[in-house]
């Protein structure tokens, strides 16, 4: 979907097409015909957007061949589609039966990563639609925290500088502009935007900058506010935000919030824990590890509130005690689009957490998976009205 701000700024609303199974381009284009198409008729747009995640196997294979990319730039035009951002996050298998912390590999010290960025910046730049300006491409902080040292610190740094490089040279190319968004996540040797800040210190922002997920902003308790002004502060833009939701406990000692969370727990994706303690975030890995529930790892000790990183529907609060955080989320999406300019002009829904979820709340068919994502979609269009946005 596309809207107009009041100073005259196109801003682009995408859904995250990760959470979707494919590997290759054929899974793709099969994305499009069962989900992608069907959301936008429900949504009752004349076009949707789609945050296109590419497995390393489809971007290499589209980088390579250009009458797959024409078969997929006709289905996304048959379906009503347009491709203006990436999701360059995960690798490979993102549905495999344990992701975890194989989501983080390969990472920014290797060749393979900016391999297949490349890949993926060269696949967008043929898909963009003629009258947008850039793409966009959101990927990993870097890496796991651990092992994480300054060696390798360098070796990430001297990529990215190549990565700058190289779509300064497909800009010239092609004369299509594609920005790299480093998205700060839980876990990572980037979990905020003050530690993004310290990270990406002498990158060209011309090419590179910021991916705000604001589930992972809420699950490390940071101020939207804050973390916008030390981006500002360090000159780097805001290149994509995804518009997304954590699960929050206010209570950790109310058994029922326990069991609630319970329900949580499950083997495909890690779902990092924070608490807000007196002397500032505790964290833990995993909800597993936070319950108390693996011998080697102490639980949260519960004396302030949690945020999980689960990507929670954004249209339907979970039930009570817990909650989610569409508070903080409102509120950054005040700041970022909301004011007399828009700091970001790429937002992308992105709960991909939807086949992972409590039973109870999964979808039990493709219909009502289509149906979950179109009321994602249209809770965000009325957000974005309500801050005097113009749907097109």
């Amino acid at each position: 979907m596309r809207f107009r701000h009041p100073d005259g700024t196109a801003v682009h609303v995408s859904y995250g097409t990760n959470v979707h199974p494919a590997q290759d381009v054929d899974g793709l284009l099969d994305q499009l015909r069962r989900y992608a198409g069907p959301v936008r008729r429900r949504l009752g747009t004349e076009r949707l957007g789609l945050g296109l995640w590419l497995p390393a196997s489809a971007a290499v294979e589209l980088a390579g061949a250009p009458d797959r990319l024409a078969t997929l730039r006709a289905a996304l035009a048959a379906e009503g589609l347009e491709v203006v951002t990436v999701n360059a996050f995960p690798y490979g298998n993102f549905h495999a039966p344990v992701v975890k912390k194989a989501v983080y590999r390969p990472d920014w010290t290797t060749d393979e990563r900016l391999d297949y960025t490349l890949a993926c910046a060269r696949v967008l730049a043929d898909l963009l639609p003629d009258d947008v300006a850039r793409g966009s491409i959101s990927t990993l902080p870097f890496g796991w925290r651990e092992p994480w040292d300054d060696e390798r610190s360098r070796a990430a740094r001297e990529r990215l500088d190549r990565l700058s490089s190289e779509l300064a040279a497909l800009q010239e190319e092609t004369g299509r502009e594609i920005r790299v968004a480093v998205e700060p996540e839980p876990g990572c040797v980037a979990e905020t935007a003050q530690d993004l800040v310290r990270q990406l210190d002498g990158v060209d922002p011309r090419w590179i900058g910021a991916c705000l997920d604001l589930c992972h902003v809420a699950t490390e308790f940071e101020n939207p506010a804050e973390a916008l002004r030390a981006l500002d502060a360090a000159g780097l833009p805001v290149v994509k935000t995804q518009v997304s939701a954590a699960l929050h406990c206010p209570d950790p000692h109310d058994p029922a919030a326990l069991a609630a969370l319970e329900e949580f727990v499950e083997a495909r994706f890690l779902h990092q824990v924070r608490e807000q303690g007196a002397s500032g975030v505790v964290r833990r890995d995993d909800l597993p590890d936070a319950l108390g529930r693996v011998t080697s790892v102490a639980a949260l000790p519960g004396d302030g509130p949690w945020r999980v990183h689960v990507h929670v529907p954004l249209h339907e609060r979970p039930e009570a005690p817990l909650a989610s955080t569409t508070d903080v989320l409102t509120d950054a999406l005040t700041r970022l689009v909301g004011g007399e300019h828009p700091v970001v002009d790429h937002l992308e829904t992105e709960t991909y957490t939807w086949s992972v979820l409590p039973a109870r709340l999964r979808p039990v068919d493709d219909d009502g998976l289509v149906a979950g994502i179109a009321a994602e979609l249209d809770w965000t269009r009325s957000r974005l009205t309500d801050l005097g946005l113009e749907a097109l």
